[in-house]
């Protein structure tokens, strides 16, 4: 007896890659099983797995963090060396664009036109006193070394932001309206305040910064020296309330939600005092602006 074989045999088709219909595959993920092409393939532990299950892998793996919740990274303090390079880009504008200064210096008189001014101003330095300028660099960079590595870059520039803000709230509430003020000395005491906080909360020796602050603080109450200390003190306790809220909030997985909800405090508060500060304001000097 004899059998024939069917007219039409259906062909066997070859897998393709999913992410790639025209490229038959059969290399197989070791993972999920489907067809992955060359492109698509990425060597795992054990064999080969395709991109979307490597993807997949990554997202379930939490980044590390710092002691206080900010995302660990690797190499130089980016955030420090950034504000630092901002600062002495715009030294140099105040010699090439004589306007540059008094366009970005802040005092209170602009606050109700020109708000912005509380934190350009962070960025401008004394052209006439060099030390200046080198003191605070020196200051953000010896302490950016340690805190943004500690906070993380988030943080250490939330920190260093609402710090000068802080600073300049101050000298608003604190200050001669007429007088304007120029310097990132608010934020880089913001930063001391910081120190001060987070060497506290992890039960290192905190009295060197104390003595530092101390002095520094002092030092702005001297006569015949030109130093704000109205920016001073209030970035100060700006830093330490920031830094306070970074480094007791308790930990868990709502932990970063507590974080910027006071950081969020802080701000609205700084915010209210800023208008309030404002009435206070004789009218007769808003001709100056």
């Amino acid at each position: 007896m004899a059998f024939g074989l069917p007219a039409h045999q259906p062909e066997m088709q070859a897998p393709v890659c999913p992410r790639h219909p025209d490229r038959p595959s059969y290399v197989r993920c070791q993972r999920c099983g489907r067809p992955a092409c060359p492109e698509c393939q990425r060597s795992a532990a054990v064999g080969m797995q395709c991109v979307e299950c490597v993807a997949e892998s990554n997202a379930a793996v939490r980044s590390p963090r710092t002691a206080f919740g900010g995302t660990v990274r690797e190499g130089k303090t980016v955030v420090t060396f950034s504000l630092m390079a901002a600062c002495v880009v715009v030294f140099l504008g105040q010699f090439a664009i004589p306007s540059l200064e008094r366009e970005l210096l802040y005092a209170g008189v602009y606050t109700g036109s020109e708000p912005w001014r509380m934190l350009t101003a962070t960025f401008l330095h004394s052209t006439g006193f060099l030390m200046h300028i080198a003191f605070n660099m020196y200051a953000l960079y010896a302490i950016g070394q340690t805190l943004e590595p500690m906070l993380g870059r988030l943080r250490f520039l939330v920190l260093y932001l609402v710090s000068g803000f802080g600073g300049s709230v101050a000298v608003l509430l604190l200050e001669d309206p007429r007088v304007g003020v120029v310097g990132a000395s608010g934020a880089v005491f913001g930063l001391f305040g910081a120190l001060l906080v987070v060497m506290k909360a992890r039960g290192g020796n905190y009295m060197p910064i104390l003595i530092l602050i101390g002095i520094n603080l002092v030092l702005g109450f001297l006569p015949g020296v030109n130093i704000s200390w109205q920016a001073h003190l209030g970035g100060l306790v700006t830093g330490a309330a920031v830094s306070a809220v970074f480094a007791y909030a308790p930990r868990g997985p709502r932990r970063a939600v507590v974080q910027w909800s006071g950081v969020a405090l802080i701000v609205a508060v700084l915010l209210f005092l800023t208008w309030w500060g404002w009435q206070l304001v004789p009218g007769k000097l808003f001709d100056a602006v």
